[in-house]
């Protein structure tokens, strides 16, 4: 039930919202928090990783037109899960063809070759029913769901 005082609030309270998320600072403090979010991420895998907690490794190959690239999805930010796929451009957005292999410490790892020269949007899929971006990608960008894609570049 609306009492007469709470309608004129919730129209304030929603135009404020709107201005605020069509403004530069939101998306300023949006990158500054998304900032802080992947340090203590990576402050937490360094702790508990024995690879020294990196996300995202590449090794070129001596041809340099492909780069074998290891996506390492922490236990952190996968708890509880049972299958996790990476999604992206280097396999159509398809949601089942690249499962990633879960490891004894509880993290899931997939290297793929990539051919060089170019950027590759991608996020993980938990469970077949939660995204996830990765904290230790190159950059990020808005994605359609409410996770923003993750890119890597080689």
């Amino acid at each position: 039930m609306l009492f007469s005082g709470q309608a004129p609030y919730l129209v304030v309270r929603k135009r404020k919202r709107e201005s605020i998320y069509n403004s530069k600072n939101y998306y300023e403090e949006k990158e500054r928090i998304i900032s802080v979010e992947a340090e203590t991420m990576r402050k937490n895998v360094k702790k508990s990783n024995k690879s020294g907690g990196k996300g995202i490794e590449k090794q070129y190959m001596k041809s340099r037109t492909v780069c074998k690239v290891t996506f390492r999805l922490p236990k952190e930010a996968a708890s509880g899960a049972e299958t996790v796929t990476i999604v992206g451009d280097f396999n159509n957005w398809n949601i089942t063809e690249t499962p990633m292999k879960r490891l004894k410490n509880g993290d899931f790892k997939l290297t793929l070759e990539l051919p060089c020269d170019r950027e590759y949007s991608f996020r993980y899929l938990i469970d077949a029913n939660r995204w996830e971006k990765d904290w230790f990608a190159d950059k990020h960008i808005p994605g359609e769901e409410e996770v923003d894609n993750s890119v890597v570049v080689v």
